[in-house]
């Protein structure tokens, strides 16, 4: 049994047979779109595409079907910001099964609902927060935009060039990172959405509050949803000064400022919430991923007077499901914070992340890369060479027993979203791992 904390080991080329011929019975059976993808990129990169089956995991552990142990550096797309089965989510998720599977919703609550909402308050910083919860970023970023429709009385939403916010319709109509997502149903979505650009340095800060400041001449955006640190669009930091200059550009226009937390939040990027951290107050901040580290929570918590529009309707306007508050998730959920606070894992993160950047851009300098960006536990690799170049590098790193993807608008960025408990070894090792596979790639 893994430790968690154990280096790659191969037994036999990956993807190995068993995990061939599972992916081959499920391709029979799931949605095309995947199998198409994936042969799409091996057309691109001239590397093969075809995936691993997971089997089993543990920490920053991965076995596959084929028994080869990986390190997971992308740990469930960053929602396993504690590892794979952790022991203390565990023992919480186990206890709260032997008393209750599900609840009856927005009518008879459970009990661990009712703590972690209160948990989730109390995160925010203005008294009287209030929360909705979901089971999905996507259904947090829905909540908070329809939010803002009740709470201002405008459809328009200014998003971002290079955003990703989860492809429910709500959120994919201000989906920016890839217009292959939106446009075969843009007949269906949000007609209000303006597109901003999202500021990488300080010399395109001006450019993208202009574009910002137009879109809200309209008269008609209710709300800025944007991401405090571009995640998916590739680790990108914004001038520190841009989530103040939103707010001030949301307050004259009377709309909402939503954060787009579910990448950076709960610690990932170094602060429990980022913008917070980076001395803004959101209207409205959207967590998931790592809420339930790996179990299906997530939450839009709001200021009052944001919130209170939903109490203006006589109950007759709701957001609501049936497992929505899930006790499982929820006890996941609470169990999670209680070990990021415990364990001071935004702090470990900041820390840790920081020499980890340092190391990487040291390691791969002269290797075709044009930066190495980001902050605490979420890094993005931007390679020269464009996707194809990328998606070789990540399968060069498979195939020695590191899980990483691409990100960006382009699909030239490894992105690194370990567990936030991962052990510095397993860092320190991947950085001369990245270095050669780098150097194979040419």
């Amino acid at each position: 049994m893994s430790s968690g904390r154990e280096l790659p080991r191969i037994v036999t080329p990956p993807p190995g047979p068993r995990s061939r011929e599972l992916a081959a019975r499920l391709a029979a059976v799931e949605s095309p779109a995947f199998d198409a993808r994936r042969d799409a990129r091996a057309k691109t990169s001239g590397a093969e595409q075809s995936p691993i089956v997971y089997a089993s995991a543990t920490g920053a552990n991965v076995v596959d079907a084929d028994g080869n142990r990986y390190v997971d550096l992308v740990a469930g797309f960053g929602a396993l910001v504690l590892g794979h089965r952790p022991p203390e989510i565990a023992t919480r998720v186990s206890a709260e099964s032997e008393k209750l599977w599900l609840a009856l919703g927005d009518v008879y609550a459970s009990e661990v609902k009712v703590e972690l909402c209160e948990r989730l308050a109390r995160m925010f910083p203005e008294p009287n927060a209030r929360v909705i919860l979901g089971l999905s970023g996507a259904d947090a970023v829905t909540a908070a935009l329809k939010t803002a429709a009740l709470a201002t009385g405008k459809p328009g939403v200014v998003a971002f060039d290079g955003a990703y916010h989860g492809l429910s319709y709500a959120p994919l109509a201000a989906c920016g990172l890839n217009d292959g997502f939106r446009a075969p149903f843009a007949a269906q979505l949000n007609a209000h959405v303006a597109f901003a650009p999202y500021p990488a340095s300080e010399s395109e800060l001006e450019r993208a509050m202009t574009a910002v400041r137009v879109a809200m001449k309209r008269g008609d955006v209710g709300a800025v949803l944007v991401e405090p640190i571009l995640g998916r669009g590739g680790c990108i930091v914004p001038p520190r000064a841009f989530l103040a200059e939103l707010r001030a550009a949301c307050d004259d226009a009377g709309a909402l400022l939503i954060a787009d937390e579910i990448w950076t939040g709960l610690g990932r990027s170094g602060a429990i919430v980022a913008s917070v951290g980076a001395g803004v107050v959101p209207d409205l901040i959207c967590l998931g991923k790592g809420l339930g580290n790996g179990f299906p929570v997530s939450a839009c918590v709001g200021r009052a007077s944001a919130m209170e529009a939903w109490g203006a309707h006589g109950g007759t306007t709701i957001h609501t499901a049936t497992h929505f508050g899930w006790p499982p998730a929820c006890a996941a959920a609470v169990a999670t914070l209680d070990a990021i606070a415990s364990s001071r894992l935004a702090e470990r993160a900041a820390d840790v992340g920081e020499r980890w950047a340092r190391a990487l851009t040291a390691r791969v300098d002269g290797g075709r890369v044009r930066a190495v960006q980001g902050r605490g536990l979420m890094i993005g690799v931007h390679v020269e060479g464009g996707s194809p170049r990328a998606l070789a590098v990540t399968r060069g790193l498979l195939a020695h027993g590191w899980i990483v993807l691409t990100g960006g608008v382009a699909g030239d960025v490894i992105t690194l979203t370990p567990p936030l408990t991962i052990d510095e070894s397993l860092l320190d090792a991947f950085v001369e791992a990245l270095g050669t596979a780098l150097e194979d790639a040419k």
